[in-house]
């Protein structure tokens, strides 16, 4: 089976009004409205719902996000840990000019690489600026699944993310930097612990460190042994959980004592970045050109 199946992109307006119910659906990612001030629950102690991701809900997104993608390429990317060869979507945009690199981006839990908050404007606003962007789907559990339901898959989502650096790789791109947000970032950061980040060229971490109610983050990022240059942005009205934090992850950062790295707040942003789209692409633009 190919690697990428293109297909072609429509303009249905139904389709957009589905997908703007699916993104309103009253999924929490993330964290719950009211963090705890310090988690006391351990993984080991939490019941998990599942090991495995949804295919079913992913694959349903997949049709009603598909549909409304009116910038871009809607391609599928073999997901090398499927036993029944399942493919998972990714949306591909080009720059019209010259490119500098690409940007691959994950998404929050639970939602889709098409999400209106925090990826859709880094994903179709970055090309304007010469970054190509190839936003994945990562795993999806049922509406209810939280972090800790989440754990188990962390492992099992850098294989999307092999995938995605794989597919650019054969298209000639080698500058790719990483971006990820909320429970993407979890995912990212269980990827780099396991190969480290010798395969990308920079990183960036946005609302990272969000989680639920007394439950506490499963291991430490690995932020402080990383080489390649990280970006850790975040929202000034971000969730508690996320901001106390925030400390310890620059700490972490000067430690790994990369002269490019930082840290940035974008005042009056939420954990969801919401209407502040273009507040959080203009820092990620400065500091990817800063590089």
């Amino acid at each position: 089976m190919d690697i990428m199946r293109k297909l072609k992109m429509k303009k249905n307006i139904s389709s957009v009004l589905m997908l703007l119910a699916l993104t309103i659906s009253p999924v929490m990612a993330d964290s719950t409205s009211t963090p705890a001030p310090e988690p006391t629950s351990d993984v080991s102690a939490t019941k998990l719902n599942t090991t495995k991701p949804n295919l079913e809900r992913e694959k349903r997104m997949a049709t009603e996000v598909e549909d409304a993608v009116l910038d871009g390429d809607v391609i599928f990317l073999k997901d090398e840990g499927s036993k029944d060869g399942h493919e998972f979507m990714a949306i591909d945009q080009e720059p019209e000019d010259e490119t500098k690199g690409a940007v691959i981006i994950l998404h929050g839990r639970g939602f889709h690489p098409n999400w209106e908050d925090t990826i859709y404007p880094l994903r179709t606003q970055l090309p304007a600026s010469g970054w190509r962007t190839l936003s994945i789907q990562m795993p999806v559990l049922e509406k209810t699944a939280k972090y800790y339901d989440y754990v188990p898959l962390f492992s099992q989502s850098g294989l999307r993310i092999d995938a995605a650096i794989k597919y650019l790789k054969e298209q000639g791109i080698d500058n790719i930097v990483l971006f990820a947000h909320s429970c993407g970032a979890h995912m990212a950061m269980e990827w780099i612990r396991q190969k480290g980040d010798s395969q990308i060229s920079a990183y960036i971490g946005a609302g990272m460190g969000a989680t639920d109610y007394k439950q506490k983050m499963a291991k430490p990022f690995p932020l402080d042994s990383m080489k390649v240059p990280v970006l850790d942005i975040y929202g000034g009205k971000e969730y508690p959980a996320v901001i106390r934090m925030a400390p310890a992850r620059l700490a972490a950062i000067k430690k790994a004592a990369n002269p490019k790295s930082k840290q940035v707040i974008v005042p009056g942003a939420n954990h969801y970045f919401t209407d502040k789209g273009d507040e959080l692409v203009k820092p990620v633009v400065e500091w990817l050109d800063s590089l």
